[in-house]
């Protein structure tokens, strides 16, 4: 783990905004891992996709 990552979007490997993929790599997992927690918490909890959003607007671009 290095000291001077960044959290950011990631367009390289996007779906929609870049959120799912950006952390992924931040946290070193699987993007599909990331993404299907996001979407559990979308269908079963509700702040999956406000939280998404909040992220999709406050992280910068790669």
């Amino acid at each position: 783990m290095s000291g001077n990552r960044r959290l950011r979007r990631n367009f390289n490997n996007k779906v929609i905004g870049g959120v799912c993929s950006g952390l992924a790599d931040y946290f070193d997992i699987d993007t599909t891992l990331v993404r299907a927690i996001v979407a559990s918490s979308i269908i079963f909890a509700g702040v999956g996709l406000g939280l998404y959003l909040v992220l999709w607007i406050v992280l910068p671009a790669e």
